[in-house]
């Protein structure tokens, strides 16, 4: 290949379409995003066909053409036809690269959308007011918050105004709930998960208790929590996944209760209850027996008042600055000599207080005798009884002096140690203190961010790399986290880093096969272990989901490509939230004049299975969030804003709902 590069280009000119420039994961589930839920023209520009994920590129049916070259030059754009594209996506190469095709792209076509990825989040903040219409993500960054997370088994959220939204499940759904996201949940079969279910208007429960005890309705009663069932009930009536599922909102009851366990009227005593059917009496047994047989859970959204907190003692806390701090200076065989060194001079200290029962004079003498400005007993004075102190004294003076004989040198080596031998810039290795620790097996851009994040919320780290030369290493020790770099046997890797320690390990190479062995070698060495991987393959993750307790699987392109391409046709996401191995959009969209999206109301907004409309916020009002807007028949006018969430496909059909055609 030469290093112009050499490429089929699209066999028919091509215009109004999306450039996808890149063959790694990343790139492949922006393609399929683009193609299946946004269903828009395609074209993507690989390195090399046979490589990474060119040759899945190649076989999405939507993809109207793969072009390769060996860089994104000029004569590549042109093969793409930049010049008729409405947005391009940079999904591969270093930040420089991306940059320079960024510019170029502009140049060719002055109004195309830029959408770029970046490592350097504050280098991609700057170059955005270079580009006319465009935006740097971060792949990494926008996932690590869902790996860290994981590993700590906290909720990941999203800040949307003063509320930060999370996803609780089954028993831990609590009066917070804004709406239920999903139901059916089985944690052996997740494609039984139903994201967004629908959701009944909240006059349902009231139409269907009036057919129940309507004049000629019959009169039956209703077991607690048993769902009520009319005669024109909808197929979820008796499903159990949708507990709560009916009226998420929890409109005009209590929260946790639902519409089943609303008390029947009393029964006209002039009317006596006709009796049912055998049908219908074979049909309500059906429903009483479904629970059974389909298990499951549910999830919901709800809303804190500020971000889950990590409960870390304060004690225990202080004890991991101690050590980390005492790490950080020291070397394991000086730590030995002070610590030593110190046990001894607070024994004799103890035991001049207990001989004089003065803790001051006591203090007063320790000190003198650590600086060696202590003057000793004489021997006359000590054979006529005159001397300061009987012979456990002296003996107890004796080592606080030869301890602080100790800790000049010592402190001088420290110093040279520190300063001379540049040991700032040597990783170190976790030392016999680390404790309830994560262990982040793989130091490329998402587990160095996963190390920031777990560093900043104070939780003790443990990086783990087998390449001596990779990017994340300098990063994490300039964090000052201890590092475990060798290409020896994984078992081996684990066992320095402190395995039977640890709290959670969370492996994030790019390999699938990488990451799979490094969560079966962790839970070898220590089955209890919290468990995260990073896995690009369902396949792979529906095994780790069956087989493996607490464990929990993440992939950063599943994670990452929806907000990458909403940010390709122009529009902001807050965040995602996983259900599992299923992503969940929070955005929030504003209703533009003469845009489609003004006079619609949540009727036409909501979507079961795509969109939920969590709240309003209205022109006149624009900084106050009404969650759970009460009006569903109110229509959107011009500055209007709307929070929603939504699956991949539900945002892909409210985006072009928002930028139809002008």
């Amino acid at each position: 290949m030469t290093s112009e590069g050499w490429g089929t280009p699209p066999v028919e000119p091509i215009s109004q379409h999306y450039i996808v420039c890149g063959g790694n994961a990343l790139a492949h589930r922006l393609a399929v995003e683009l193609v299946e839920h946004y269903e828009v023209p395609v074209v993507v520009l690989v390195p090399d066909r046979t490589r990474d994920h060119a040759p899945q590129i190649e076989q999405l049916p939507g993809v109207a053409a793969v072009v390769e070259y060996s860089s994104v030059t000029e004569e590549a754009l042109r093969a793409v036809r930049v010049e008729t594209a409405r947005g391009i996506a940079l999904v591969d190469g270093s930040d420089q690269e991306n940059i320079h095709t960024a510019l170029s792209a502009q140049d060719h076509n002055p109004g195309i959308r830029i959408v770029l990825r970046m490592f350097n989040q504050r280098l991609g903040d700057n170059i955005e007011r270079l580009l006319r219409n465009g935006t740097a993500l971060s792949g990494s960054a926008t996932a690590a918050p869902a790996f860290a997370a994981a590993a700590l088994s906290r909720p990941n959220s999203v800040q949307v105004g003063d509320r930060f939204l999370h996803i609780a499940y089954d028993e831990d759904i609590d009066s917070s709930r804004i709406c239920v996201v999903a139901d059916r949940i089985d944690r052996q079969d997740l494609s039984r998960i139903r994201l967004l279910p629908e959701q009944e208007g909240d006059s349902a429960p009231f139409v269907r208790l009036a057919s129940a005890f309507g004049d000629d309705g019959p009169v039956r009663r209703i077991r607690a929590g048993a769902p009520v069932a009319g005669p024109d009930t909808g197929s979820d009536a008796g499903d159990p996944g949708t507990t709560g599922a009916g009226d998420p909102e929890g409109a005009g009851r209590e929260p946790g209760r639902s519409a089943a366990s609303v008390q029947e009227p009393p029964a006209r005593p002039e009317r006596q209850p006709e009796p049912a059917p055998a049908r219908a009496t074979e049909q309500e047994h059906e429903q009483e027996q479904r629970p059974a047989q389909e298990p499951g859970g549910v999830a919901a959204l709800q809303a804190l008042p500020s971000e889950p907190p990590i409960r870390i003692g304060w004690s225990r806390r202080l004890r991991w600055r101690l050590l980390d701090t005492l790490r950080y200076f020291t070397s394991a065989r000086l730590r030995l000599v002070l610590i030593t060194a110190l046990a001894a001079v607070l024994m004799a200290f103890g035991l001049l207080w207990y001989l004089n029962r003065d803790f001051g004079w006591s203090l007063y003498v320790s000190l003198l005798d650590l600086a060696g400005a202590a003057q000793p007993d004489q021997h006359a004075d000590a054979a006529a009884g005159t001397g300061t102190g009987g012979t456990w004294q002296r003996v107890a003076q004796v080592v606080i002096t030869f301890c602080g004989i100790t800790f000049a040198p010592v402190a001088t080596a420290i110093m040279v140690e520190v300063l001379a031998s540049g040991r700032r810039g040597q990783p170190r290795n976790p030392g016999v203190g680390t404790r309830d620790h994560v262990i982040v097996a793989g130091l490329g851009n998402l587990g160095t961010r996963v190390v920031a994040q777990l560093h900043g919320l104070g939780v003790p780290v443990v990086g783990l790399e087998r390449d001596p030369q990779a990017r994340g290493i300098s990063a994490v020790r300039a964090l000052g986290v201890p590092v475990v770099v060798d290409d020896g046997p994984l078992e081996e890797q684990l066992r320095r880093a402190r395995l039977k320690h640890s709290r959670a390990v969370v492996a994030v190479s790019g390999d699938d096969a990488t990451n799979l062995e490094a969560a079966l070698e962790a839970r070898a060495g220590k089955p209890d272990v919290r468990v995260v991987v990073r896995l690009f393959d369902d396949n792979f993750a529906r095994h780790v989901y069956a087989t493996l307790d607490n464990a929990a699987s993440r992939s950063v392109s599943y994670l990452s490509a929806p907000a990458f391409a909403a940010a390709l046709m122009g529009r902001e996401v807050l965040g995602t939230l996983s259900v599992f191995r299923h992503v969940l959009l929070i955005a929030e969209l504003r209703a533009e004049e003469g845009g489609a999206l003004v006079g619609m109301n949540r009727h036409d907004l909501e979507d079961p299975g795509g969109v939920r409309v969590l709240a309003v916020r209205l022109a006149e009002r624009p900084h106050l969030y009404t969650w759970n807007y009460a009006d569903r028949t109110r229509r959107l006018g011009a500055g209007d804003r709307i929070v929603v969430a939504a699956s991949r496909s539900g945002f892909a059909r409210l985006n072009t709902t928002a930028v139809a055609e002008d």
